[in-house]
Formats: structure tokens, C-alpha cells, sequence
């Protein structure tokens, strides 16, 4: 799945768009939920190195929650998911946005996200 891809299944599934929260940065875009505001992926280019790829240059990624049960599951075994960059990588994970990763793979980890990061639902206190 390519960024441009992913931009627009999150549009489909919760049609929200990105918001660029750092000062003249336009490219590292953030997926929020509405109401609370809370993010639940973060889009942005970052070097290959820093995945430990091959090769020159940027590449398109996404960070987004995840289980741990879960990110120890597939982080190495499925093609284009990595430990998160530069987020706590017991909860987040990294995602590739250059083809590498299936779609079916990444809706799936951005459901996952998505329900993570939902404002839990506030409780009546009962007499």
C-alpha cells in the first residue's frame, strides 16, 4: 500500500484527513479521532536507513498502535512492518507505505490503532 492509498482508506473508513501539526512541516501528517482529537497514525517520510533498509534516500511510513501480543506476532515476519520509529516500541509499530506491506495487512493495523486510541467511555459513578 502507498501513502496516497493509505490516505484514502482512512478517509473511507473514518473520513478523516490529515492535519500537519508541526510548523512548516507538511509531509509528517497526523490521523486523529474526532472529539477528542487523540491520534491514532502518524504519517511522515524518514530515511531508510533509520528501518535498518537498504539503500539511499526516504521512504513513506506510518506509525501506528498496536497490541503488544500482536506487534510481537508480525513485526519481522510480515514484509514492510517494523518496530516503531521513534515511539515506544513495545505499543507502536512502523509500516511502510512503499508497496512492500498488503493492504489487507495495513487496514488491519489501522483498525487495531484506531480502537486503541478511542476515548474510553466514561463510567456513571453509582450510589
Amino acid at each position: 500500500m502507498t501513502r496516497k492509498e493509505f490516505e484514502e482508506l482512512v478517509l473511507e473508513k473514518y473520513n478523516v484527513s490529515a492535519d500537519y501539526p508541526f510548523e512548516n512541516d507538511f509531509v509528517t501528517g497526523a490521523f486523529r479521532h474526532r472529539g477528542s482529537k487523540k491520534w491514532f497514525a502518524l504519517a511522515m517520510n524518514i530515511g531508510r536507513k533509520k528501518l535498518g533498509l537498504k539503500g539511499e534516500g526516504q521512504i513513506d511510513v506510518v506509525n501506528l498502535k498496536c497490541a503488544p501480543e500482536v506487534l510481537e506476532s508480525i513485526v519481522g515476519i510480515e514484509a514492510g512492518v517494523f518496530r516503531a520509529y521513534h515511539m515506544n516500541k513495545a505499543h507502536w509499530l512502523t509500516v511502510a507505505l512503499d508497496g512492500s506491506c498488503d493492504g489487507e495487512t495495513v487496514s488491519w493495523l489501522l483498525d487495531i490503532s484506531y480502537m486503541l486510541t478511542k476515548e474510553k467511555s466514561k463510567k456513571k459513578n453509582r450510589a
